[in-house]
């Protein structure tokens, strides 16, 4: 718990209406350079601001006005969502500002053309968010000073990028396989800049709203203002932030008006004021009046998507992988690029709604993929995707004609950067280990170095000194081998061959038997007595 006792509640609302691209099919290549489904866009649009944001931001306004500074939201709305307003609708731009005016919404900043360039580039990945920072202070007069990354994706390095670049607070997914036994119900930071304030999602309350509101099936249903505020408040005493992120969408779209959706809306702020001690912030002022409890460490990239919560809605399989990997080949050549229709395109080609359709999730995570997806299988999204980047990428040639040598360059340029890369960061590793180390130098005391030796555990640093063994003394032992048996016939027989050598030449039958030139083969002492026998025997009779 904090110092100063506070307990807040942010709710935050995200904006994006995903665009899609014409049917493009590989005849057009090099002939047709306009690739947006107008029609459609605009038609969904439309129909959206009626539904959608048109009643749901009178709603807000309404309560801002109501609760007299008590009632505070924080939208973080697309750069490609305020162009579509623009176009399409600018009354609901106008709403929006309107919510601005009154000091009680909070806009928050991310990557321009809702894209997925934090997990490629720093360099792309500060521009963009630069861009929807002027698009934000253009058209709804206000500058943001909190962040949220694209479909709240976030790890350690790119909440590090976030506090380079000045924001206070960042705003992400309160995963289970992240917080082990922490609870997503406090303020956090960052574990490389302790600076950036992070702010985890509860997807459960937020779910409630966003998904099982409409679901007669659930065990809670119907979920009223007064029944959520007592989910709040059995919360308030092992918790001091409750974070409440969905779809804007949530309210008259996903969930239609005879629903009650928008009853649970103007009864909600004031249910939990009411019943609760949690008082409603926005992420920037939850980071000046709260303290972290601690650091939270990700280094791997997180989202808010499917049960995993990780990056595979939009780079799970080898189709996204491949289509990520020629768009951010081209970046080069963008940056070069002075003509604003083919900036506007590379802008809207990264939107993270292409890949989206290219998922090839099943069961619920399927589901959720299908809705707004124009397309008729991953396959058919892939295909048509690729077919307007190949396009793309022919008017990019024709603009900067690289030759093979400079292409070459780029490639090896590009390889020792990145080795550059990989030696420092094992330079920065051999140090860590070090220091480690240096730091640890362990003493093993004879009775654990028993156990140890158990444990097949090697100490390096004391290693032990071999003692030598005594050798026993071996008795000789005669193997029953053939090697063996010769050499205890030639010992025996050796004094017999003498005796018979002085003799005579001449030997008779039973001589040659028991003669050492062939061999010999004694079973036993017996065997040797016999043969010594009938040896004096012959010489008897010479004589």
């Amino acid at each position: 718990m904090s110092s100063n006792g506070k307990k807040a509640i942010c709710f935050y609302f995200q904006v994006h209406q995903p665009f899609r691209l014409k049917r493009y099919r590989f005849f057009d290549l090099g002939n047709d350079h306009y690739y947006y489904d107008d029609y459609s866009n605009e038609s969904i649009m439309r129909k959206v601001a009626g539904k959608c944001y048109l009643p749901a931001n009178k709603i807000l306004l309404d309560l801002i006005e109501k609760h007299k500074g008590k009632f505070k939201v924080t939208f973080s709305i697309t750069g490609i969502a305020i162009n579509q307003f623009r176009l399409y609708a600018p009354e609901v731009l106008e709403s929006f500002r309107k919510l601005a005016e009154t000091g009680m919404v909070e806009f928050l900043a991310e990557t321009n053309s809702h894209s997925l360039v934090s997990l490629k580039s720093r360099s792309e990945f500060e521009l963009q968010v630069n861009q929807h920072k002027e698009m934000v202070k253009k058209y709804l007069g206000v500058e943001p000073t909190s962040f949220r990354n694209t479909e709240l994706i976030y790890s350690d390095e790119i909440g590090s990028w976030v506090a380079d670049m000045g924001y206070k607070a960042m705003l992400t997914e309160g995963a289970k396989h992240i917080l082990g036994w922490k609870s997503p119900n406090f303020l956090y930071c960052n574990a490389i800049n302790p600076r950036l304030k992070v702010l985890l999602r509860n997807f459960v309350l937020s779910d409630d709203i966003a998904f099982r509101f409409s679901n007669k099936d659930w065990i809670a249903w119907p979920l009223t203002a007064d029944k959520y505020a007592g989910w709040i408040n059995k919360l308030a005493p092992s918790s001091e932030l409750l974070n409440i992120f969905l779809d804007y969408e949530t309210f008259g779209e996903h969930n239609w008006k005879e629903s009650g959706i928008f009853d649970f809306l103007q009864h909600m702020p004031g249910a939990i004021l009411k019943k609760t001690p949690f008082k409603f912030m926005t992420p920037s002022e939850v980071a000046d009046k709260l303290q972290p409890v601690s650091a939270i460490n990700i280094q791997n990239p997180i989202s808010w998507a499917d049960e995993e919560r990780d990056i595979t809605a939009w780079l799970g399989n080898e189709l996204q992988a491949a289509a990520m990997e020629k768009l951010y080949s081209l970046s080069r050549k963008v940056n070069k690029c002075e003509d604003d229709q083919l900036k506007k395109d590379w802008e809207y080609l990264q939107s993270s709604d292409h890949f989206y359709y290219m998922a090839t999730k099943f069961f619920s995570d399927g589901a959720v993929h299908a809705y707004f997806n124009p397309y008729e299988s991953p396959y058919d999204a892939f295909m048509n995707y690729m077919n307007v980047l190949s396009d793309f990428e022919i008017r990019l040639r024709r603009t900067f004609p690289d030759t093979a040598e400079q292409d070459q360059i780029y490639k090896l340029g590009t390889q020792v950067i990145e080795k550059d890369m990989l030696i420092d960061k094992q330079a920065d590793e051999i140090e860590k280990l070090k220091r480690k180390l240096a730091k640890a130098k362990p003493v093993v005391k004879p009775a654990s170095k028993k156990l140890l030796k158990e444990a097949d555990i090697i100490i390096e640093w004391e290693k032990p000194v071999k003692k030598p063994v005594k050798k026993k003394e071996e008795k000789p032992v005669i193997k029953s081998t053939k090697a063996a048996k010769k050499n205890v016939a030639e010992v025996v027989t050796e004094p017999i061959k003498k005796k018979t050598a002085k003799a005579s030449t001449r030997k008779s039958a039973d001589t040659k038997k028991s003669s050492p030139a062939k061999k010999p083969v004694v079973k036993k002492n017996t065997a040797v007595k016999k043969s010594t026998a009938k040896s004096s025997a012959t010489v008897k009779k010479k004589k």
